[in-house]
């Protein structure tokens, strides 16, 4: 998964200014909140997670054969990135 540096915010950034960052949200689709810089939550709008709803719902339909075919195409295993932390603070700082 990708993340855009400029859809991190702070715990206390979002605590802070709870509208800017759900104007950020709006606009993006989705920011992630870091706490304690680590990962905590994601804060979606409302439109990203219409389209992610849908998307759930068409794959609770689907049969156990249609699965099957589905997770033939996904990767077996996630390579994981890992950012360091001052990385994270210095994109935040940017922000």
């Amino acid at each position: 998964m990708n993340i855009l540096t400029k859809a991190i915010v702070s715990n206390s950034d979002m605590i802070k200014n709870y509208k800017d960052c759900r104007d950020k949200a709006q606009s993006i689709g989705k920011i992630f909140i870091l706490k304690n810089n680590q990962p905590d939550a994601v804060l979606f709008s409302i439109n990203e997670y219409a389209r992610l709803s849908a998307f759930i719902e068409y794959l609770e339909t689907l049969g156990e054969n249609d699965m099957d075919k589905l997770l033939e195409y996904l990767p077996k295993q996630v390579k994981k990135r890992t950012y360091p932390v001052d990385l994270l603070r210095e994109n935040l700082e940017n922000l």
